[in-house]
C-alpha cells in the first residue's frame, strides 16, 4: 500500500538495465508489517503489554477484497460512523509533529494521541500521554496503512496531511463511493480480477476471497487510468512494446534530439506504414515526421513491458504488464505510467489467471519467462476484469480505508490528496 513520485515513462526505461532491487522481496501484507513491528518493540524492551493492546484496533485483513456487495453495505455503515463523528465536532486540526522515534517527548503528541483515537486507530488508555510510544507508533502505522501510505510510523508530510483531512470530507467522500461500490452489486464472476485506480492496487479474487493482492503503477494525471469492464483473454510473454503516438510526440523527439543514440541503447526501432524498417538517420527530427512513424521495443530484460503483458479487449488501446524497474513499486506516489498499467510480482498474477489453462503451469510460466521466449498463452476461460475509482471503502472487518483523489473525481479538489504539497 505504499505509493511512489511522478517520472516519465522515458526516463525510467533508460534506467531499467540498473534499476532492480537488490534483495528482490516483495512488500510485506500489513499483518506481517505489524508482526514485525511488534517483535521489534518487545526485542527493544518496550513492553510486554504491546502485543494485546496494539490488537484492540484491528488492521485490514487481506482476505476481504475491495469490490464485493459486502463492501458496499460495510461502507453504508462506515457513513454512520463518520456522521457521529462529524456530529460531536469532527477533529480539530492538527499540529505539525516532528518526525521522531519511539520514546520520543513533544507538546504536540496529545494531540496526535487525540487525533488517532477519534479515527478508532489508538486506544487512549494505552501508554504516557505525552510520549510518543510503541503505542503511538503502531497507530500511526494502521492509519498509514488505511490511507494508502508508507507504512513507517513517522509523520512524514503526507502523513501529516492525511491526518487534517476534515472529518466532514471523509464522510463526503464515503457517500460518493459508496455509490460506486454499488454499481456493481451484481454477481462479478466466480474468479475476477479488479484494479482500484486511486489505491494503486490490483486484486485476484476468487469466490468472494482476495487471494492475491499486487501493487501497481496506474496513470499518472495527466493520462490517467481508465474505468474498464473486460474479460482477460491472453498473456504475451517477452512481448514487443509499441511506443505511443502521445508519447513519441510528447517525450520521445525531444529525448532523441538531445540523445541521439537513444533508440539503439533501448533497441526501439522503427518502421513505416508499409511495416519497412526504417532508419533513424533518414528521420527529420526537427518536425512533427517522427509521430508518422511507428516505434517498436524489441522483447528483452530491457524492455518497457517487462517479461509479461496482460491482453484484454478495450477501446482505450491499455492493457496491464510488468516492468523492468521493480524499485518503482517502494516510492510514495505511483501514478507514473501513460494509462496502461504496471503490476508488482505479475508471475504470481498470471500463474493464478493461467491455473486452468493447459500447458501453462507455474514451472512451464518460469521457464518461458527464463528462455526470452516470444509466447503467448490464451487463456482457458476468459477472466472478468475491472478497472475502478474507489478512494474510500470499508469492509466487513469494521476498517474504513482512504486513498488520494488522484484524478480529481470525487470533486473535493485538493483536500483528499494528500500525495503532495
Amino acid at each position: 500500500m505504499t505509493s511512489l513520485s511522478r517520472r516519465s515513462f522515458l526516463a525510467t526505461a533508460a534506467a531499467a538495465a540498473f534499476a532492480r532491487p537488490a534483495s528482490g522481496a516483495e512488500p510485506q501484507t500489513p499483518d506481517q508489517m505489524l508482526d514485525d513491528l511488534i517483535n521489534q518493540n518487545q526485542d527493544n524492551g518496550l513492553g510486554s503489554g504491546f502485543d494485546s493492546a496494539s490488537r484492540n484496533v484491528r488492521l485490514p485483513k487481506s482476505s476481504l477484497p475491495t469490490l464485493s456487495p459486502s463492501t458496499a453495505e460495510a461502507t453504508q455503515t462506515a457513513i454512520a460512523q463518520y456522521e457521529a463523528i462529524v456530529a460531536k465536532g469532527g477533529w480539530p486540526e492538527l499540529p505539525a509533529v516532528p518526525k521522531m522515534r519511539v520514546g520520543g517527548r513533544h507538546p504536540a503528541v496529545p494531540a496526535l494521541r487525540e487525533r488517532l483515537s477519534a479515527s478508532g486507530d489508538l486506544d487512549l488508555n494505552s501508554g504516557d500521554p505525552q510520549v510518543f510510544d510503541s503505542y503511538v507508533d503502531a497507530a500511526v502505522q494502521r492509519f498509514q496503512l488505511r490511507h494508502g501510505l508508507n507504512a513507517d510510523g513517522l509523520m512524514r508530510d503526507a502523513t501529516w496531511r492525511a491526518l487534517n483531512v476534515p472529518a466532514q470530507i471523509r464522510l463526503s467522500q464515503l457517500k460518493t463511493n459508496v455509490a460506486r461500490l454499488r454499481s456493481f452489486g451484481g454477481n462479478l464472476g466466480d474468479r475476477i480480477v479488479v484494479a482500484n485506480i486511486p489505491a494503486a492496487q490490483i486484486e485476484a479474487i476468487e469466490n468472494g476471497i482476495a487471494v492475491s493482492r499486487h501493487q501497481a503503477m496506474p496513470g499518472k494525471p495527466e493520462r490517467p487510468s481508465p474505468d474498464i469492464q473486460s474479460r482477460i483473454s491472453q498473456i504475451d510473454f517477452s512481448p514487443y512494446w509499441t511506443v505511443p503516438v502521445a508519447l513519441i510526440r510528447e517525450e520521445l523527439i525531444a529525448r532523441l534530439q538531445a540523445e541521439s543514440d537513444y533508440l539503439a541503447r533501448n533497441r526501439v526501432r522503427i518502421f513505416d506504414a508499409g511495416g519497412n524498417e526504417v532508419a533513424p538517420a533518414r528521420i527529420d527530427w526537427s518536425t512533427s515526421e517522427a509521430a508518422t512513424y511507428k516505434f517498436k521495443q524489441d522483447p528483452g530484460e530491457f524492455n518497457a513491458l517487462g517479461a509479461i503483458r496482460v491482453d484484454f479487449p478495450n477501446v482505450h488501446g491499455v492493457y496491464m504488464h510488468d516492468t523492468p524497474s521493480k524499485n518503482l513499486f517502494g516510492e510514495d506516489f505511483r501514478f507514473a505510467a501513460p494509462g496502461s498499467m504496471r503490476v508488482q510480482n505479475i508471475r504470481e498474477l498470471v500463474s493464478w489467471i493461467l491455473a486452468d489453462s493447459p500447458g501453462w503451469s507455474k514451472a512451464e510460466i518460469d521457464e518461458t519467462i527464463r528462455s526470452g521466449a516470444r509466447k503467448d498463452a490464451t487463456v482457458a476461460k476468459s477472466l472478468p476484469l475491472y478497472w475502478v475509482y474507489v478512494t474510500a471503502w470499508a469492509t466487513p472487518d469494521g476498517v474504513v480505508q482512504f486513498r488520494n483523489d488522484v484524478y480529481n473525481r470525487d470533486g473535493f479538489g485538493a483536500r483528499t490528496d494528500t500525495s503532495r504539497g
